[in-house]
Parts: structure tokens; C-alpha cells; sequence
């Protein structure tokens, strides 16, 4: 635990961040108004308030909030003639010790849980705490504790499943990228070698290049299949050719029931991209079968394909009934997928639900497609 890293990309503040404070400041200004009971009430007002604001690095600077309230509150006492701070708006303290095993590294839940655990046993020998309430004390600070590490863990597990499904995408963009540069390098050495055999009767100069010409496509193959065999993580490849984009239309009787599925292609495809091909086919085989399993009584499933000259836009939609939850998350990691693969070509990907009825996938990739 101790070198465990923070977790990657915590937010620093959003509204919910200020709206907690706007409701803290004013809940701690009305009890110390209004309590009766409330000992100390300037000093407790006081305390409370100064260290709500505490909650908008939370996330950013966990350890340094939580240290800060445990000094405050542990040294109020000399102010109150031993009595601590006792307000209820001082639960918001819970929150800083989530945050601490939420988003701290392990070194400073390490750190924090030692500071707490001080602050909890010099309470106990000064008595400012029975045995009761150190039960209570305990329980309720292992349950915030807990409840951080579960988010933690659970977030962490999501973002692994993340990485593994652009991993496995960026292997299947590298293999389709294998297939074009492998079938064109391989024609360029073909000709070179029949350039070769024709060389008596060419000049020297066209020897000399067809020779160039030969080796350096020879490198390339045998640096493209290294390349390959380290991103496959050195699995047998796969040899059965890649879907393109003329493969669209076997997409509308690839099922005998559900709903009926439409494909219209416009524009020129003549001279797009393989690997652009290969991804729109990809996008809109995946939206197809997510709107399948997923689309309640859907009728028909359109996809529509449209190139100009800089792009080709890819349209997926379906007239099912949004009143179930339909989100990329819940639909699985596919969509996940081909916005990862779309981000590498230098395109777009984007699902949601229409206004009416019925969820869209919008794909725009560019013709030459920008693999990055």
C-alpha cells in the first residue's frame, strides 16, 4: 500500500464542490445561532467555518486537508478549557477521510491513518473521549475509510478494462494497417524483381534503382511483421483477410430475426483509405449488433455511409424504445472501442439517444485517415 500511486485525473472542483460549501457555511452559521446546548459557541462557529473550506482541495491535496482539521480541532481545546469542538455540521470531516483513501496516494493514507489514530489516542488519554464513544469514533472513521477504498478500487478496475479494450483495438488497427502497407510493399517487390529479370535490356540507372527499390521494400515487410508481432504480444496471427467497407451490405441479411436492417452507401469510395475502410465497417458492424441486443422494439436499423472528398461520415440508428437506460457504458466495452479506433485514425465517434425514440452512432473519419 505504501507505493501505491494517486489515482490518474482527479477532478479539482465542480459545482458540487461549491454547492457543499454554500450549504455547509450557512448550516454551521444556523446551528451556532440557533443550538442551545451548542458549549464554546463563538470559538465552535468559528472553527467550523474556517474549516469547511477545506473540502475544495480534497481531492487534489487529501493528506494536507485532513491533517489540517485533525491540528485545528486537536489544539481547539486550549481555547475551551479542554472541551472539543462539538458541532454537528462537523460531520463534513467524514468526507475528507473518504477522499483521503479515494483519491491519496498509499504513502499519504498511510500518513493520514497515523495522523487520525494519534488524534483518536491522545483523546482517549487526555479524556476527552469515554470507551462509548470510542467505539462510535472508530466505527464511523473505518467506514468512510472503507467506503473510499471500495470507490478507489472500483474506479481502478473500470480503468483497467478501459486500457485493455484500446489496447485490443490499437492491435487490431495495427493488423489492419499490417494488411495495406504488407499488400502494397509486397507488389513493390514483385515489380522490382520482375525489373530485375528485365534488366538486360534497361539501363544501368534503372538496375541500380529497381535494386533500391527491393531492399528497402523487403525492410519494410520485416520491420512491419516485428512491429506487429510485439503489439499482437506475440500471438499466432490471425490470417483470415479483414472486413472493408464494400463489406457493408452483408451487414443487412446478417440476421434472420429482429429488427430489419437498411444500408445505403453515397459518394465515392473509390480510392478511401483501407484502414479507414476496414473502420467504418467495424463502427457500423458494432452498432448494429448493440442496437440488436439492445434496442427494445425496434423495427429497423438504418446505416447510412456518405464520403466527400476530405471525409466519410458513418450514420447507425434505430427506432427502439428509449425508455430504458441505454448508455455506451451499458451496451459494453465495443463502442469503447471503436472511439479509441476512430481517435487513432483522426476521426470522430459519438453515440446517444435521438430526441424521439431510438439511439444514433455518428462516425466522421478522414479519407486518408491521419493513423496517429
Amino acid at each position: 500500500m505504501w507505493a501505491e500511486p494517486r489515482p490518474p485525473g482527479p477532478p479539482r472542483r465542480v459545482w458540487r464542490d461549491w454547492l457543499l460549501v454554500g450549504v455547509l457555511v450557512p448550516a454551521a452559521v444556523l446551528e451556532g445561532v440557533l443550538r442551545p446546548d451548542l458549549p464554546w459557541r463563538v470559538i465552535s462557529l468559528v472553527v467550523t467555518v474556517g474549516l469547511v473550506p477545506t473540502l475544495l482541495w480534497r481531492r487534489t491535496r487529501p493528506l494536507v486537508m485532513v491533517a489540517i482539521v485533525f491540528a485545528v480541532t486537536s489544539a481547539a481545546p486550549l481555547f475551551t478549557g479542554g472541551d472539543p469542538v462539538e458541532t454537528y455540521t462537523m460531520v463534513f470531516v467524514l468526507i475528507l477521510l473518504y477522499s483521503l483513501f479515494r483519491w491519496g496516494s498509499g504513502r499519504e493514507a498511510v500518513i493520514g491513518l497515523a495522523v487520525m489514530l494519534t488524534v483518536v489516542c491522545l483523546s482517549i488519554l487526555f479524556g476527552r473521549l469515554s470507551s462509548p464513544d470510542v467505539v462510535a469514533a472508530f466505527a464511523v472513521m473505518l467506514s468512510a475509510l472503507a467506503l473510499g477504498v471500495a470507490f478507489r478500487y472500483r474506479a481502478g478496475a473500470r480503468l483497467r478494462e478501459l486500457d485493455q479494450v484500446k489496447l485490443l483495438e490499437r492491435e487490431q488497427l495495427a493488423r489492419d494497417l499490417h494488411d495495406t502497407v504488407a499488400h502494397h510493399v509486397s507488389a513493390m517487390a514483385i515489380r522490382a524483381q520482375a525489373g530485375l529479370a528485365t534488366a538486360a535490356t534497361r539501363p544501368e540507372a534503372a538496375t541500380d534503382a529497381l535494386r533500391v527499390i527491393e531492399a528497402e521494400a523487403s525492410r519494410t515487410l520485416a520491420e512491419m511483421r516485428a512491429m506487429v508481432r510485439v503489439l499482437r504480444r506475440n500471438e499466432p496471427a490471425e490470417r483470415a483477410p479483414g472486413r472493408h467497407i464494400a463489406d457493408l451490405e452483408q451487414l443487412a441479411g446478417s440476421a434472420r430475426v429482429g429488427p430489419s436492417v437498411n444500408v445505403e452507401i453515397r459518394g465515392d469510395l473509390a480510392d478511401l483509405s483501407p484502414s479507414v475502410g476496414a473502420a467504418v465497417y467495424r463502427i457500423a458492424q458494432e452498432s448494429v449488433t448493440n442496437a440488436r441486443r439492445h434496442a427494445r422494439h425496434a423495427t429497423r436499423i438504418e446505416v447510412s455511409v456518405a464520403a466527400d472528398d476530405t471525409s466519410v461520415r458513418l450514420r447507425v440508428s434505430d427506432d427502439g424504445d428509449n425508455s430504458s437506460t441505454r448508455s455506451i457504458a451499458s451496451v459494453g466495452y465495443g463502442l469503447i472501442g471503436m472511439i479509441e479506433r476512430a481517435g487513432l485514425l483522426g476521426g470522430t465517434c459519438e453515440a446517444g439517444p435521438n430526441p424521439g425514440r431510438g439511439w444514433t452512432v455518428t462516425a466522421v473519419l478522414p479519407r486518408a485517415g491521419a493513423a496517429t
